[in-house]
């Protein structure tokens, strides 16, 4: 398993192949989106379509990654929630900070409107 990335025209999507997404995923998807921002890249999406199941530190790096692409004029969207990660995502109400979509697609031609 692996977080995969893709690059589509000036959109980053990360896709993470984890059934888990704990403190190494974490530091992964991390160092992934640090590199692309850091390239100049503010367009991400980060598909959780196969996470079953994420901690407060994987969390926590989507939350700062969002800030650091809103401060560069960009935006971070989120991608398939299964029961879990949505349970997690409205218990801590990120639910109303981040738009997420039940389709890659969707979420791609939203950064076109």
């Amino acid at each position: 398993m692996e977080i995969v990335e893709e690059v589509i025209d000036d959109i980053v999507i990360e896709i993470v192949n984890y059934d888990r997404a704990t403190l190494r995923e974490a530091e992964e998807l991390k160092f992934n989106v640090m590199e692309k921002l850091n390239a100049g890249y503010t367009k991400l999406i980060v598909d959780l379509t196969s996470v079953e199941f994420l901690d407060s530190t994987f969390l926590g790096v989507i939350v700062n990654t969002l800030k650091k692409a809103a401060k560069l004029g960009g935006d971070l969207k989120l991608v398939g929630f299964k029961p879990a990660v949505r349970s997690m995502f409205e218990l801590t109400r990120l639910f109303r900070v981040f738009e997420s979509y039940n389709d890659l697609q969707d979420a791609i031609r939203s950064f076109n409107k």
